[in-house]
Order: structure tokens, then sequence, then C-alpha cells
């Protein structure tokens, strides 16, 4: 592999920070699936599917959907957080595939939280 120019090297850190921030990015939504050991054995694969089916069947092309670690909370999982332009990021717990369609269509598609099956809403991040 030729080696890269410091220019190279910048823009390809750019691509990178465009693709993790939404602000930044050509995604008005983004659904973190976590799959730490704990969300693979309580069912994380089936709500990774069945997001990325309902995805499909709505043909958007500006939702991005990803996989993280374990985000500490094994007793709540499956778990996946939602974040969509402009709100504060919501994390949902104990998914099934009945709930994630629900979350999608709701969430994702219209904008509106689904609080009765949200664990958290807002940053986890001190400012």
């Amino acid at each position: 592999m030729p080696r890269l120019t410091i220019d190279e090297l910048r823009t390809k850190r750019e691509e990178a920070r465009k693709s993790i921030y939404l602000r930044e990015g050509e995604f008005r939504g983004k659904i973190i699936v976590h799959m730490g050991t704990c969300g693979i054995a309580a069912g994380a694969r089936g709500i990774v599917s069945t997001f990325l089916e309902e995805l499909e069947k709505s043909g958007s092309k500006d939702i991005m959907v990803t996989t993280s670690g374990c985000a500490g909370l094994c007793s709540k999982e499956p778990m996946a957080t939602v974040e969509v332009l402009n709100s504060p990021p919501v994390k949902y717990g104990e998914l099934t595939p009945e709930k994630t369609r629900r979350i999608f269509q709701e969430h994702i598609l219209g904008g509106n939280a689904v609080v009765e099956c949200a664990i958290g809403i807002g940053s986890e991040k001190g400012g």
C-alpha cells in the first residue's frame, strides 16, 4: 500500500468525522445497536436485522445503522440508541422486534421518541 501524504490523511480524517457526527454528515438519523456480549446474548443481532429490514422497506438513504460495544446496562439489553438530527439522543432498552419496528416508524421516520420504551433521553456526556 502506498504511503499517504499529510493532506490525504487530513481528507480521510474529515471523511471519518462526517460519518460519526450527524450535523456534519449526510445522515439525518443514526441507530446504534449495543452489541456487547450481554447484548448479543439478549438478542441484539435480531434487533440489528429488524432495523435493517425496516430501513430497506422504507427506502431511506439518510439513516445509518451501526453497532457499538456494551453500554453498561446489561439488565436492559438488547438496547439501541437513536440519534435524529437536531434532537437529543434516546436510549431504548429491552427491545423486541415489535418495539424496534415501532421505534423505527415513530422515532426515526416520524421524529417522535417512543417515550414508554425509552430508558434515557439526552446526552450521556457532560457539558
